[in-house]
């Protein structure tokens, strides 16, 4: 079926109707983006921080040449003992050295009592690093440094625990070696 328009045209019905659109009612009222909102909105509990102040104050936080002479506890960081805390799905194994890399204290999630899957919890990690904690404070370290090395359920579990546990820990270095050349994946389980 064709309409003809102004007489010359012949175009088909369909795309007449095409052009009788209609809309849903727009609301009158914009969001306006730009506007500052009201106390009454729910932003009570926030603040304005001007970013590069804050980052002028923490200068400080990241290493320099002159890290190694900072002191600590009248110690300098190089002299500071590491407490080395391995992860991994299985298991949490914390060995505390002093800064040449002489062994002191090792425990684990084994050595504390947990057995089988419960070695690999974040529970287990940081019940071994407060006990960990309160062997090394009884030795007399009070400041360590932490070296983390892999990946597990532990890894936040531990350092909280040593906090726990009554040390200071002054940094914490991710140590976990990653590969760029992997082996290749074993395949996928089937289901």
């Amino acid at each position: 079926m064709f309409c003809a328009i102004r007489n010359t045209l012949r175009v088909p019905l369909a795309n007449v109707l095409r052009l009788f659109n209609t809309t849903s009612p727009q609301a009158t009222e914009k969001f306006d983006h730009k506007r500052i909102p009201a106390d009454d909105e729910g932003v009570q509990g926030e603040k304005i921080v001007d970013l590069d102040s804050v980052l002028k104050q923490k200068q400080n936080i990241f290493p320099t040449l002159n890290s190694d002479d900072q002191l600590f506890d009248g110690v300098p960081f190089k002299k500071v003992p590491i407490c080395n805390i391995r992860v991994s799905h299985n298991n949490t194994v914390f060995t505390l050295t002093d800064a040449n890399g002489k062994v002191k204290l090792i425990r684990s999630c084994g050595i504390e009592g947990f057995k089988n899957t419960k070695k690999g919890t974040n529970i287990a990690a940081q019940t071994t690093a407060v006990s960990i904690a309160t062997k090394a404070i009884d030795k007399g370290f009070k400041t360590i440094r932490v070296r983390m090395k892999g990946l597990g359920p532990g890894r936040l579990a531990a350092v909280k625990g040593l906090q726990m546990g009554g040390l200071d820990i002054i940094s914490v270095t991710d140590n976990t070696p990653v590969s760029w050349n992997p082996p290749r994946a074993r395949k996928a389980r089937r289901l």
